[in-house]
């Protein structure tokens, strides 16, 4: 039974690392040419929104606002597949519920 311990602390030690490297990783989602971009964390945390002088226009405000939902969406999409990534190197591939 010690040995099934030992294997459980390493893999919550691995998981606590991998959730801190997620925290601290940047990813960038764009829209429009880069009009819009958006960082957010690993963790899926949004962290900054810049907008092009050039796409705020007070007469379409539709079009910046499609601009934003594509880029957090893209973003959002690119942190995932960094969490999916580095949770696969803990679990050796398998998906498993709420880890992957």
């Amino acid at each position: 039974m010690q040995p099934n311990m030992r294997m459980m602390q390493q893999m919550q030690n691995r998981m606590a690392k991998i959730q801190e490297e997620l925290g601290e990783a940047i990813v960038t989602g764009s829209a429009g040419g880069n009009a819009v971009t958006v960082e957010v964390t690993g963790l899926q945390e949004l962290k900054t929104i810049k907008i092009a002088a050039a796409v705020v226009d007070p007469e379409d405000v539709e079009t910046l606002e499609d601009l934003l939902v594509v880029a957090v969406n893209d973003a959002m999409d690119k942190a995932k597949e960094l969490s999916s990534q580095k949770m696969s190197a803990l679990t050796g591939g398998m998906k498993i519920p709420g880890l992957t």
